[in-house]
């Protein structure tokens, strides 16, 4: 009586193990869902991207030779090239990085390795951080055109479309550092300590290489808003495509450029589509070039790695 008992329940075990595999993969059915939502998510994502890129690549790549990088825009941008814009680019976007780089890697090590989580000076500095990093762009616009242009007499200028864009590129910088910086094992500090070495020495031997990974992140990701950023350099840095001769000048940066031939002048898609291929291909250029050289920096520092 018992043995039959024990084959009953063993053949409804069977059947609902059977019952509850996928005939997939022989996951259960829950796993295999969570499974396939989670590789649905990664396909899509990745298809979206690759359409786009391939989107740009196809309607711009026609459009782009040395004479279209070496010239300056003639006829409203319909004609000729890019090479005004992308002076004025790589200023803004040098401004921007020389001004939210020191700041925000000090106000990085300020949170994460001088300020405790309960104080409430790096309480408010979070709390402002994440408020910053929510508001719209049009708004950090608004603020540079009224307060960098008109306030410090800037103008629209170069400068200004830096600065403005170091206000917004700021938040995610810091964040991003910090958390790299709290990543780094407590071990670091104490053998740093042991050994008597300097709160500097310490940092910049030991904690930056180790925190290299988030420093990289919010760089990219600061670099990468603010390369494409249209709304805060059409009232700060302004629409002149002319070659820029100083900071002061106003200056028509890639993002913008290609705004305006996309919706204000008739016939100039081709080359708006030319100036997105060439600006998706500076961000990934410059991303993998800032990867590289914190890659070197940090094993540059052998007793880190």
């Amino acid at each position: 009586m018992s043995e039959s008992f024990e084959k009953t329940n063993l053949q409804k075990q069977k059947v609902q193990e059977k019952n509850n595999f996928s005939p997939f993969n022989c996951l259960p059915y829950s796993e295999f869902i969570s499974t396939a939502i989670v590789w649905g998510s990664v396909a899509l994502i990745t298809a979206s991207l690759l359409w786009l890129l391939s989107d740009i690549f196809i309607s711009g790549i026609g459009q782009i030779s040395w004479d279209f990088l070496t010239t300056a825009p003639r006829n409203a941008g319909r004609d000729g090239g890019i090479a005004s814009i992308l002076v004025s680019t790589a200023l803004i976007v040098g401004v921007c990085m020389a001004v939210s780089i020191p700041l925000g890697v000090g106000t990085a090590i300020l949170l994460a390795e001088f300020t405790s989580n309960q104080s409430i000076l790096g309480r408010l500095v979070r709390l402002s951080l994440d408020v910053l990093a929510g508001i719209p762009s049009i708004v950090f616009a608004l603020f540079g055109n009224a307060f960098f242009c008109k306030t410090l007499g800037m103008g629209f200028s170069i400068l200004s479309g830096g600065l403005t864009l170091a206000c917004m590129v700021l938040p995610i910088l810091i964040r991003s550092t910090q958390e790299g910086f709290r990543g780094v094992p407590d071990d670091y500090r104490r053998s740093a300590a042991a050994l008597g070495l300097s709160r500097t020495a310490t940092l910049w031997e030991l904690l930056l290489p180790a925190a290299m990974p988030g420093l990289v992140v919010g760089l990219l990701l600061g670099l990468g808003r603010a390369i494409a950023e249209t709304a805060a350099l059409i009232f700060t840095s302004g629409y002149v495509d002319r070659m820029p001769e100083s900071l002061w000048d106003s200056g028509r940066s890639l993002s913008v450029h290609i705004y305006d031939l996309a919706m204000n002048v008739s016939g100039g898609e081709p080359n708006a589509y030319a100036s997105a291929l060439v600006l998706v291909s500076f961000l990934l250029l410059i991303n993998a070039a800032i990867s590289w050289l914190a890659e070197r920096f940090r094993q540059s520092r052998i007793w880190v790695a």
